[in-house]
Order: structure tokens, then C-alpha cells, then sequence
């Protein structure tokens, strides 16, 4: 299998930002943005994908968070498009039932070619420090409309809303990562 790297770079009025994203990594991250909960998150999509990820990011956060946590997502998404290629040999779906002290949240994601996203998350509180919780929709909308992946998201239960986060994006790596893995079974199955 051919080496499952990308590396998009996306220039924008309110952003300017660049994605490396290796599929076949250890987990490793490399993060410059301006919010620090994002990175945070990212890390856990990366620790949790086993997928090595790099985002380099300026945006217009002086306005407010939303272009560029959208931007980093839709940036991702292209970079695992890319990366991902022709599906052929991939197990195809993946899903991950994540707890995080009394949160858990489940993923399950198709690398379908078509882009769809159900995401079911109440948090019990609308920031966490100053991060925008609506904007994980941003994010996961801009994803999956540029990974051209279908993708549910639901945390089950939970109280804390840092917690409810953080489960999402965990199940989010290891359904990423399930779905990417080689299956020769696979081989002429799309």
C-alpha cells in the first residue's frame, strides 16, 4: 500500500492554514493555531487515530472562533481525502464507543463517498472556558464535506462538557482508524 500522507494548504480571507495528515503514523501532533482547546482536541483525534497530524494556523480570532475551527476542519477533511486515495482494501467503516469519567459518546463513520453528518450532543454548557461549543458542528460539517464520509456522532451520557467533548473526539480518532485500516478482504470492495 502506497504511503497514506497529505498535505493541504487552504488560504482564505479568514484563514490561512496548512494540514499534513500521515494515516499509517503513531499518533503524533504538531500545533500552532490560536485556540488551545482546539489543539486539544486535535490531539486526541491524532493519540487516538494513530494517525501522525500537523496544523499550522492563523485566522481572524479577533472577530471570533468560528472561520477558523470550520477551516481547520474543512482542511482535514481534505487531507484525509487525499490521503485516504481510492478506498480499495480498507475495512471501510469504523465506529468507537469512548467513556471519559461519566461521559461517553459513540462514533460511526463510513468512508461512503458522500458527505453526511448526524450529530447528537446536548452539551450541558455552552463554552468551555472560551471555546464556542457549536462550533464542534462547524468543525465535523466542514469535515465531512470535504472527506466526503458519512458520520454520526452521539454522546450517550454526561455531565461535564469538557468531558462530553473530549469522548467525542477520542471515539472520532479510533472510528477514523478502524475505518483506514488495510483489510486484503477488501481488495475490490468500494
Amino acid at each position: 500500500m502506497a504511503d497514506r500522507i497529505a498535505t493541504v494548504t487552504r488560504n482564505t480571507l479568514e484563514s490561512q492554514i496548512t494540514v499534513t495528515v500521515n494515516l499509517d503514523g503513531t499518533g503524533k501532533a504538531n500545533f500552532a493555531t490560536p485556540i488551545p482547546f482546539l489543539e486539544h482536541m486535535m490531539d486526541q483525534i491524532a493519540r487516538h487515530g494513530l494517525m501522525d497530524l500537523s496544523i499550522k494556523c492563523d485566522g481572524d480570532n479577533e472577530i471570533d472562533d468560528h472561520h477558523t475551527v470550520e477551516d481547520v476542519g474543512i482542511t482535514i477533511g481534505q487531507a484525509f481525502f487525499d490521503a485516504v486515495g481510492d478506498k480499495k482494501g480498507l475495512t471501510r467503516y469504523g465506529h468507537a464507543y469512548v467513556p471519559l469519567d461519566e461521559a461517553l459518546s459513540r462514533v460511526v463513520v463510513d468512508l461512503s463517498g458522500r458527505p453526511g453528518l448526524d450529530l447528537g450532543v446536548e452539551f450541558t454548557r455552552d463554552r468551555v472556558g472560551s471555546f464556542d461549543l457549536d462550533l464542534i458542528r462547524e468543525f465535523f460539517q466542514g469535515f465531512v464535506n470535504h472527506a466526503l464520509v458519512t458520520l454520526h456522532i452521539d454522546n450517550l451520557k454526561g455531565v461535564n462538557s469538557h468531558h462530553q467533548a473530549e469522548t467525542v473526539f477520542k471515539a472520532f480518532g479510533r472510528a477514523l482508524r478502524m475505518a483506514v485500516t488495510p483489510d486484503e478482504r477488501q481488495a475490490n470492495i468500494i
